[in-house]
């Protein structure tokens, strides 16, 4: 475990990278020419590697990967105070206002006992706020992944009460969805005769599809579970599986594809043994 560092060396740290990054902006030819467009591609993939060191427990590239991602708040609020926008102390600054006035039961004279006593006021808050959300849902970024996405309109919406009242009556839905997408897979690839129907099933069987996995992260959030990182996991326990597949047969010296699907079969059960 690392050694505990105390509140002044962790804010000569921070000091250290403000010195590093006004150095490497005046010195380095690469960071010279930076802008928040041209930064942006990165700032996405390293949250992302941040996400992967998150899902897999990862402590040590946690560390690492925050680093990166702490560079580009660090990078971003340097281009700001070049522009005369912003800098550092402004960005951390309101964001201290804003998680205080968010938390009034903490700040204030509110009573909120529990973490959902807290969520169920967070959105009225929000609206409150000078810059804040005009609506609800104005809140969730249009550039989130659909799968998020539909977890974060959900849960703004149950904030607010827009919910089931029994979270068991979610699976009616669930179940009624699946059924409208079977129906329309149905005519897609059996009724659908000239290319102009089948193009109109196909898009209704998108839709339907989307209704279903709508529902099913609905049922995922009702019960707590969170569907990114659940999937996340089936990725990974699919890849590990599958890679072991590939790697049988390597040993017998053939190509995945010269497998047999019995042989397939045989070994990925192994791997789930395993």
């Amino acid at each position: 475990m690392a050694n505990k560092h105390t509140k002044q060396e962790k804010m000569e740290a921070f000091g250290r990278l403000l010195d590093v990054m006004d150095e490497l902006r005046e010195k380095c030819p690469w960071d010279k020419k930076q802008t928040n467009e041209s930064l942006r591609p990165n700032t996405i993939e390293e949250t992302y590697e941040l996400c992967d060191a998150l899902i897999k427990n990862d402590s040590i590239n946690i560390s690492k990967e925050l680093g990166d991602v702490l560079l580009h708040i660090v990078f971003y609020s340097k281009i700001g105070e070049e522009k005369g926008d912003f800098d550092i102390a402004d960005v951390c600054n309101k964001l201290c206002d804003k998680l205080i006035f968010r938390h009034p039961h903490v700040y204030g004279d509110v009573q909120a006992n529990t973490a959902n006593e807290v969520l169920q006021t967070w959105e009225q808050i929000k609206t409150k706020e000078k810059d804040g959300n005009k609506t609800v849902l104005s809140g969730v970024p249009d550039a989130l992944p659909s799968l998020v996405k539909a977890y974060r309109i959900q849960d703004k919406a149950r904030n607010v009460g827009f919910d089931w009242e029994e979270r068991r009556d979610v699976w009616k839905k669930v179940k009624e969805e699946i059924s409208e997408f079977e129906a329309e897979i149905e005519t897609l690839y059996s009724q659908a005769e000239t290319e102009e129907a089948k193009e109109a099933a196909k898009q209704h069987a998108t839709e339907e599809f989307g209704d279903v996995m709508f529902s099913l992260i609905n049922a995922a959030r009702l019960y707590k579970i969170n569907p990114d990182n659940a999937l996340e996991h089936t990725n990974q326990k699919f890849i590990h599986r599958f890679n072991y597949v590939e790697a049988k047969a390597n040993e017998k010296g053939q190509d995945l594809k010269d497998l047999t699907l019995e042989e397939m079969d045989m070994y990925w059960n192994e791997a789930k043994r395993n």
